[in-house]
């Protein structure tokens, strides 16, 4: 799919031919810029100054290896990675992700992401995203933690409060972040805030767990109100058990809805009945078992194997929390045929670029992941906050703000549609918000 200006699409062939065998990147950055075309019409020196070429190129990629040795004595290398992509606004913000799939085309395109997603967030933080080709899953504490000191003791050297602050992803939950912080603070000899999704003993922030989850349903309740919706009474599904599924589950119940499927990687669950949202935390949480264990106590529930045919059960709102690139134009069009009225993406771009152009098409509301799931950053940058102060606010008080945040991220994003010629059009307007703020401040530099 061409880009409908010859500069932009031009870039685009360049990225592609730089950037070889990365399909999600090239995705990433083909949306991007494809939205950016009533932008760098209005203001070509976007392009004259160098800031779109700039945009596409990262900074700075760490890549290094991880040895590691299991509870048996065998020797493992992994492969690491830090991609530290724009610091126009802010230092480097972004997750670290554990997961086998992991490679370097999966963190640019994670790292390109989080450029606009936390300059949507109103707060001083670039985007950055890390992770390594590492499965925790079935590990014991222990190799986990000889992996996390073994991957920290080369990232320290790259990161720190005012540069870089990495945070957790898939894979990498509180267990990870401690293990990980403990061994920064060892090497160097600091208490900083250098990481954030730290437990609460050691710096973290209250409602951080909650936010992804909580946000992605604050910015979908201020997108379902604009067009005299609501989540009262609603059905929902939501793909996914982790922090953002379980507390995206939590928040749409407390605003009256109906969660009645979730899932994880082997399979999802439907209850016809409302999910038992303590049940899950427990089996997912603290128990780290499968989802189909949901059934042995609740034998009224349904467990099917795979996730794909999630997306068949007929709702009022798909939330797909899980992965990129999971849900299809297939899935797509089930959604639409079954009624489906609104899908925010709690995930990073879980849906396809067919699957979006099908909702918008059908005039299905759609909150793209940048803008809707940026709670989590925006929570995640009020624990910087507070490191730097020394200081902890109560649950309430970064419950509050990230409310006003995620608010305030949905009119922006809504206006900057309306204001380039495209209201309504979620995806262009979180894409223009989102780069105005970096392109103004890489034009301030001079050459970038």
């Amino acid at each position: 799919m061409q880009i409908q200006h010859a500069y932009l699409n031009d870039l685009m062939e360049r990225v592609i031919q730089r950037n070889p065998a990365e399909p999600e990147f090239h995705q990433a950055v083909r949306e991007v810029l494809s939205s950016l075309v009533p932008v760098v019409e209005a203001r070509p020196e976007f392009i004259t100054e160098g800031v779109m070429d700039c945009l596409v190129e990262p900074e700075r990629i760490i890549k290094f290896r991880v040895p590691w040795e299991d509870d048996q004595g065998r020797v493992h290398v992994n492969r690491g990675f830090r991609v530290q992509f724009n610091s126009a606004i802010g230092p480097y913000k972004g997750g670290l992700r554990f997961h086998p799939s992991v490679y370097e085309g999966i963190i640019k395109f994670l790292g390109f992401e989080q450029i606009f997603k936390n300059s949507l967030t109103g707060l001083p933080i670039g985007g950055g995203k890390g992770g390594a080709d590492f499965d925790p899953k079935g590990k014991s504490d222990s190799e986990v933690m000889r992996f996390c000191q073994s991957f920290m003791t080369e990232l320290c050297k790259y990161i720190g409060p005012d540069t870089d602050v990495p945070a957790g992803d898939i894979g990498v939950g509180s267990r990870e972040i401690g293990y990980l912080f403990g061994q920064c603070k060892r090497l160097r000899n600091e208490f900083t805030g250098v990481l954030t999704g730290k437990g609460l003993s050691y710096g973290g922030s209250l409602a951080r767990t909650e936010a992804t989850g909580y946000g992605l349903c604050y910015f979908a309740d201020s997108m379902l109100k604009d067009a005299g919706r609501s989540f009262e009474g609603a059905t929902v599904v939501i793909s996914g058990s982790g922090n953002v599924a379980i507390y995206a589950c939590e928040k749409a119940t407390a605003f009256g809805a109906k969660v009645v499927a979730m899932s994880d990687s082997g399979g999802y669950i439907y209850d016809k009945n409302g999910i038992d949202l303590p049940l899950v935390k427990q089996l997912k949480e603290v128990e780290r078992k499968r989802i189909r264990e949901y059934t042995l106590t609740h034998p009224q529930a349904e467990y099917h194997e795979g996730c794909q045919d999630i997306w068949q059960i007929p709702c009022d709102i798909a939330l797909p929390c899980a992965t990129q690139n999971e849900l299809d134009l297939n899935s797509a069009r089930a959604l639409i045929q079954n009624g489906c009225f609104a899908v925010a993406e709690g995930a990073n771009m879980p849906c396809t670029p067919e699957a979006v152009e099908a909702f918008q098409a059908a005039k299905v509301l759609f909150a793209p992941a940048k803008a809707a799931n940026a709670g989590g950053v925006a929570t995640s940058a009020l624990e910087m906050s507070q490191n730097s102060m020394r200081f902890y606010w109560t649950f309430e008080e970064v419950d509050e703000h990230l409310k006003e945040i995620m608010t305030n991220l949905y009119h922006n994003a809504s206006s900057a549609a309306a204001q380039y010629g495209r209201p309504g059009d979620l995806v262009a307007g979180a894409n223009i918000a989102g780069f105005l703020k970096v392109g103004d401040s890489m034009l301030a530099y001079g050459l970038v």
